[in-house]
């Protein structure tokens, strides 16, 4: 597919509350493969639509390499205990912050057939998805941060 621009820090987009999806489309499955490959290709363990200007309630996450998670319209409907840890965003490239995030969370979701389904995650996978999903209210990690933004290195590859 396509890799799309990721949106940063300071645009408005990133800001707005993101509408429903009602229904799939070839539109719709396009973007989230879209979504996919962007994610991939920019080495992030997570995605929102708004950060590749688009206003839909979609994530997509993978923390392990392995299988991405595909969640349509995700609510969190429980969480439990708490990790604090340094956390950084595609949208804020360059730094990180410490946040502090439930260590347990259970999201409802819909899949690509819009069909139900529940999804529990700890540690890592807890704190991608609730970052993932504040952005679809138009909230980053920013607002959450305890202290201040630090600079990150970007990994450079080895020169051969």
């Amino acid at each position: 597919m396509a890799i799309r621009n990721i949106r940063e820090i300071g645009e408005e987009i990133l800001t707005k509350k993101c509408k429903e999806v009602t229904e799939m489309t070839d539109r719709t499955r396009y973007l989230i493969e879209d979504m996919l490959d962007t994610m991939y290709e920019a080495n992030g363990v997570g995605l929102a639509a708004p950060q590749v200007g688009v206003l839909k309630r979609i994530v997509v996450i993978d923390v392990t390499g392995e299988e991405p998670y595909i969640l349509i319209n995700p609510r969190i409907v429980e969480t439990g205990g708490e990790q604090t840890g340094s956390e950084g965003c595609l949208s804020v490239p360059g730094k990180a912050g410490i946040v502090t995030r439930p260590n347990y969370v259970k999201v409802a979701a819909q899949d690509v057939d819009m069909k139900p389904f529940e999804l529990e995650g700890t540690e890592l996978l807890a704190r991608a998805i609730c970052h993932e999903l504040d952005h679809l209210d138009g909230h980053l990690y920013v607002e959450k941060v305890e202290g201040e933004l630090t600079d990150v290195m970007a990994i450079q590859p080895e020169e051969e």
